[in-house]
């Protein structure tokens, strides 16, 4: 194979990682050893929009690039990457059929669209369970708001491949619902009903990637995917919000949930963490790590709550630090993308409550005419609750994965 042929085959399978929500450090660590197996010094570049390859063979040197928005999460697709990765490293796989390998992987198709909708509606329900919903029709009103809103988000999919479309009609659609629900009295004020179908759209492995990122000191890529999770939250507030308006009804300021015992928190959890691995594509015989595990993390953020009286942020960080600790090593073993189990197993204690109703009273500020105290110190607590929650449960993820890592690139160095 020539360089330029060797530098393409490397490019196409950064290319898949990198799109596709594996961590930046995993698809640049996955890259140079392919490069090493093809005979290449190979250097990834990553960047917002773009990756762009070095590739030194002898004195030769070749510099491309390719476009690659980091914008969607899959693990099968991942997972198989790396599979390949490791074939060619072995000799099972001959660089000359790679590049058709890879291309096939890149098309793998996501779930299919029933049991995406299934999952998404399943899923909300499991949270509306966890923050406490006490009737059946509301339940059943959230499994229809969600698995419509999967239906249009698919649908829209094959017209336009604007990455904020599919969250503000999604969360519209919630909202609608969620208005009826509270105009035929189906809604407490929780307003669980237009809330649960949102939080299934919240872009968390983008928020840890992004974290992973500045961490490591990739400024522009780390703000780049933090502000791209930001626009995503901003509009899918947009759209709950502006449903809700259609019929006049407000996002009040309430308790963000209601205290439900140990068994259906845990066990919703479970549900909750099934769901969204479903969205994420992930292999069958990989599942029951991140839902093993997602029930063990909400087990110990329920003891660390009720029994010890911890704040959410507490909870949150204790439950991460466990599934940090234990999923990392899991992720490496099984080549799975380290922001998506994570984000899986942890996604009920997203504060997307908080932030939904932070949105809803900076409106009734910008209008002003209702603008009291009470509202601005509300709105600002909902903003300072969701930012600690959500710095705690990245740290928490964050902390256990870099000091494991960083073990196992000694450990590495040390072998003779």
């Amino acid at each position: 194979m020539t360089l330029e042929e060797r530098s393409n085959l490397v490019l196409a399978f950064a290319r898949v990682l990198y799109v596709n929500g594996q961590a930046t450090d995993q698809t640049l660590d996955a890259t140079e050893r392919l490069g090493d197996t093809l005979g290449l010094r190979a250097k990834i570049m990553p960047r917002w929009g773009e990756l762009q390859l070095q590739a030194e063979d002898g004195d030769a040197r070749l510099i491309s690039a390719v476009a690659a928005d980091p914008t969607g999460v899959d693990m099968d697709r991942v997972a198989s990457t790396m599979r390949a990765i490791e074939e060619l490293g072995a000799g099972r796989l001959a660089p000359g059929t790679a590049m058709e390998a890879i291309t096939k992987i890149s098309k793998t198709p996501p779930a299919p669209t029933w049991l995406f909708t299934l999952a998404a509606a399943v899923g909300a329900v499991a949270l509306a369970v966890i923050f406490g919903v006490q009737h059946l029709a509301a339940a059943a009103l959230i499994f229809v708001s969600a698995g419509f809103g999967a239906i249009l988000r698919r649908s829209l999919a094959h017209y336009s491949a604007n990455v904020y479309l599919q969250p503000f009609c999604a969360s519209l659609v919630a909202g609608v619902i969620g208005a009826l629900a509270v105009r035929y009295e189906l809604s407490s004020s929780l307003r669980l009903v237009a809330v649960c179908p949102c939080m299934v759209l919240v872009p968390g492995p983008h928020v840890l990637n992004g974290a992973l990122d500045l961490i490591k000191g990739r400024i522009h890529l780390g703000s780049a995917r933090l502000i791209y999770a930001g626009l995503v939250i901003v509009a899918i507030s947009t759209g709950l919000l502006f449903g809700l308006a259609l019929l006049g009804v407000s996002f009040p300021v309430d308790p963000a949930g209601r205290a439900v015992p140990l068994w259906v928190d845990t066990l919703a959890a479970g549900v909750a963490v099934f769901a969204y691995s479903v969205f994420f594509s992930t292999p069958l015989h990989m599942l029951a790590w991140p839902v093993a595990v997602g029930m063990l993390a909400h087990a110990l953020r329920w003891g660390a709550l009720t029994v010890f009286g911890a704040s959410a942020a507490t909870g949150a960080l204790v439950a991460c630090l466990i599934v940090g600790l234990i999923l990392t090593p899991v992720s490496r073993r099984w080549h799975m993308p380290f922001a998506a189990i994570g984000f899986a197993s942890v996604v009920s204690m997203i504060p997307g409550v908080f932030l939904f109703r932070m949105a809803s009273g900076l409106v009734q500020l910008a209008e002003g005419s209702h603008t009291t105290l009470e509202l601005i110190s509300a709105t600002t607590a909902d903003g300072m609750i969701a930012v600690t929650i959500i710095l705690a449960m990245s740290f928490g993820l964050i902390i256990p994965k870099l000091a494991i890592d960083r073990f196992s690139e000694r450990a590495t160095q040390a072998r003779p």
